[in-house]
């Protein structure tokens, strides 16, 4: 066994560093994070200066006892997980978990950090190793019992007065605020209608657009020609002033110099990975990870990129170095400016030590690389590299051009346009832009002189109406959340797909939507919570996470201020909020048959109209609303013609009642006891469907049950069906594969019965475990002065047991939400 052993993250990093640290060295993964709050409520104790009880996660408790075996025969241990703060957690988690079971007496214990795992920056970081850091500890244990609060106070609140299965979190919550309100933008938005007069303009068979910009000796404004009578007005004068052609007024020429992007960060790699490659956020990340942890190319693995999670565009001095020997040999020493480029990084609370996401070696190019890569690792890495060559090359300076034409007299068309007088880093990557609309100046016009005329081929009148605000796609919203403070680098991914699994929001076309259930929700915590879904607030604790992180303050006041105010409030909305009131439960009338109310709210499986209540002595009724109806603005009359369902259509020829319906899983005609469902491809609908209609449907679906049954023997209640995956015996416990080779034809009873009593029994649920066994709770409290001194002093003292609970693991998924990855 090596005498020293290294912890990493994952196993594809492991391989690459052990083959770089030689035999002295046995590198382990833990798999990521090792243990985490036991994921009940009392994990984390506010009376108890937020005292934390862990437990080991269950499926990497392996990979502990792997690293507790190898450190056994080890001398020395080098904890060399990730290099931001949830890094440093996964580090100090191991290290107590280690140090509870004694194996570290007598043994050496480091803190590296690299920031790429080539074999220089992998020796260098070990040669130089540090200790743990307390306050990068602190900040994270922090965020990790913010979190944990929100979600296990929040959710549980939202599973009583709306549905279960929802969840609330202390940046999610925010992020679909921000939807929401977009949205809302989006509804009330009113239209304006507008108009521009063009002219499609030619000179020596070149064809350019030109655009009225003054008439009558007034300088046109949006909405100055808003209606189509004005607009043919002024059509018809300049097209009589014109009589073919326009008359060169003024020439301007001047130069506009366009300066390259900074490196890539983590939010604008996403976003750039989203517009360019049409990547999500999440396979971004996923793809930056294998680019970071190391790709084989012919000769063993070696990392391609620095760390994907951070927040600063600053390059180190080496790689400056070796980035402006390449652009002068590749591309010429007139792209290279004289002086480094130097960008400052936007973010206050950037970790500075980070680089920016850079190839590990420019010189190694995506065309050297390309019969190593995947499909996705290939355009992601030439993105990275194209971006991080572009930002040290000489901006590109472009010839802009405004040409004025004279229409009779007080009217003038206006054409821009531009050329490219040298291209410098255009020539290489230009950066993306949501929403982006062509301009004006990036089309090409022709060489015109003053007094000359151009062929004017049309004069066109164009109708407008303002357009709303767009809704956010991933690159949008990522951006906004960045804008706002909301979150860190690493969290953006998960936040996103959190808001998609928990369906709080719905994807169309690339661009968010949230749904009624998401609406409802934020409308509840908007209205009863409104300081936690605050941006600013969201940002402010943020900031005070990055003071923690910095050792400006101390993370238990932090936590109380908080809680305090927190918890009353959440305890006071427990009581006063009515179930009704959360889920928006609007009445739209009354009832003409029965006088009682009629009402829209949302229930287990989506939004439905309501007539009575639950408080009368008979069972309301109820009735799903359709696709593309909404609870907010649904009228009564469209809520009556819900209740038309379920249509009484006739019966069948054995007699059986046919009606139609919609059901939880869509439209069906109901015949007798039994379905058969209405495909939405079918163009038949539930409140049209004739009796003809639905027979064919009843016949179909009959034959085909026909068609499943091989044998039936009733009295002894088994059968032979064809099934998804072939025949097979049934007695409705069981359900035995008849062998290819047998014809489930010949089979008789006797065989039959055989056939099911020889069959293993069936196992319901997961298979038991043995005994759980008991766990040390490691507790992380307000550090004292003499932080080392005192986390030693309270791990000796506080030790406590805690038990393996099954299944708590899903539970503690729905309470919180942005514990799963945060920096």
């Amino acid at each position: 066994m090596s005498k020293n052993l290294v912890i990493v993250e994952s196993p594809a990093k492991a391989k690459t560093i052990e083959k770089y640290l030689g035999k002295d060295f046995g590198v382990l993964a833990s798999y990521g994070h090792v243990r985490d709050l036991v994921p009940k409520e009392g994990a984390v104790d506010p009376e108890n200066d937020f005292e934390m009880k862990y437990e080991i996660i269950e499926k990497n408790e392996k990979h502990v006892n792997a690293i507790t075996k190898a450190l056994k025969k080890s001398e020395a241990l080098y904890l060399a997980t990730d290099p931001d703060r949830e890094g440093e957690a996964i580090s100090w988690h191991l290290h107590e978990l280690l140090k509870d079971r004694g194996l570290l007496e007598g043994k050496d214990v480091y803190r590296v950090v690299f920031h790429e795992i080539t074999k220089n920056a992998v020796k260098n970081a070990v040669a130089n190793p540090r200790k743990l850091s307390d306050d990068l500890i602190n900040a994270q244990l922090a965020r990790r019992a913010l979190d944990y609060l929100v979600g296990f106070n929040l959710s549980p609140l939202l599973w009583k007065k709306i549905k279960r299965g929802l969840s609330a979190g202390r940046v999610q919550s925010p992020a679909l605020r921000l939807l929401c309100e977009r949205e809302a933008e989006i509804e009330k938005f009113i239209p304006q209608e507008y108009w521009t007069i063009e002219g499609d303009c030619e000179q020596d068979k070149q064809e350019f657009l030109s655009k009225l910009s003054i008439y009558k000796d007034n300088k046109l404004k949006q909405f100055d020609i808003n209606n189509e009578k004005d607009a043919t007005e002024a059509k018809q004068l300049l097209e009589k002033n014109a009589n073919g052609k326009l008359v060169v007024k003024t020439v301007d020429k001047k130069e506009r110099v366009r300066n390259p992007a900074a490196p890539f960060i983590t939010s604008t790699m996403q976003q750039e990975a989203v517009r360019k490659l049409r990547f999500s956020a999440q396979k971004a990340m996923r793809v930056a990870q294998q680019l970071y942890e190391g790709i084989d190319l012919g000769e063993g693995a070696v990392g391609l990129i620095t760390y994907m999670r951070t927040d600063s565009v600053v390059l180190a001095q080496e790689a400056l170095d070796e980035l402006r020997t390449f652009i002068g040999d590749r591309y010429g020493k007139n792209n290279l400016p004289n002086e480094v480029r130097v960008f400052k990084t936007k973010s206050k609370n950037a970790q500075e030590a980070h680089e920016a996401i850079r190839p590990t070696s420019f010189m190694r190019t995506p065309d050297d690389v390309k019969s190593f890569l995947s499909t996705d690792q290939l355009k992601l890495y030439t993105l990275i590299w194209k971006r991080a060559v572009a930002s040290q090359m000489i901006h590109a300076t472009l010839n802009l051009v405004a040409v004025e034409f004279e229409c009779g007299e007080g009217n003038i068309f206006r054409a821009t346009g531009s050329s490219i007088k040298t291209p410098g880093f255009m020539q290489l990557y230009l950066e993306g832009s949501d929403d982006k609309k062509e301009e004006a100046d990036e089309r090409m016009l022709p060489a015109l002189e003053v007094g000359e005329s151009v062929k004017l081929n049309k004069i066109r009148a164009e109708q407008h109406f303002t357009e709303p605000p767009p809704r956010f796609t991933e690159a949008s919203l990522v951006k906004t959340l960045e804008e706002y403070g909301i979150g860190r680098p690493s969290t953006y991914a998960s936040i996103i797909s959190t808001l998609q699994y928990r369906e709080y929001a719905e994807v169309e076309s690339r661009r968010f939507t949230p749904t009624e259930m998401g609406r409802i929700v934020n409308d509840f915590l908007t209205k009863h919570f409104t300081q936690y879904v605050d941006y600013d607030f969201t940002a402010r604790l943020e900031d005070d996470l990055d003071e923690i992180s910095r050792g400006e303050k101390d993370w238990v006041p932090v936590l109380h201020k908080f809680w305090k105010p927190f918890n009353t409030l959440v305890i006071d909305k427990e009581e006063s909020v009515t179930r009704e009131e959360a889920v928006q439960a609007r009445e739209l009338g009354i009832d003409p048959k029965s006088g009682k109310p009629v009402s829209v709210r949302m229930g287990r499986y989506g939004p439905f109209v309501q007539i009575g209540t639950r408080e009368d002595e008979d069972k309301p009724k109820f009735a799903g609303l359709l696709p593309g109806q909404k609870m907010a603005d649904i009228t009564y009359e469209q809520a009556m013609e819900l209740f038309k369902l379920p249509r009484v259509l006739g019966e069948t020829e054995e007699g059986e009642a046919v009606s139609a319906s919609i059901g939880r899983f869509g439209p069906y005609v109901k015949y007798g006891s039994k379905y058969v469902s209405i495909k939405k491809d079918s163009g038949d609908d539930p409140y049209t469907i004739k009796l003809n209609r639905a027979l064919e449907l009843v016949a179909e679906k009959k034959k085909a049950d026909a068609e499943k049954v091989i044998q039936v023997w009733e009295e002894e209640g088994i059968q032979i069906l064809n099934g998804r995956y072939g025949p097979y015996v049934t007695d409705g416990n069981k359900n035995v594969k008849v062998p290819k080779e047998t014809d489930p034809k010949s089979l008789d009873l006797e065989e039959c019965q055989k056939m099911i009593a020889e069959a293993p029994e069936k196992k319901w649920g997961r298979k038991k475990k043995a005994a759980p066994k008991k766990k040390a709770a490691a507790k992380k409290k307000a550090p004292a002065k003499n932080k080392t001194a005192t986390k030693k002093k309270k791990a000796a003292s506080k030790k406590k047991k805690s038990t393996k609970k099954k299944a708590a693991t899903k539970k503690s998924k729905k309470a919180g939400d942005d514990s799963s990855s945060s920096e």
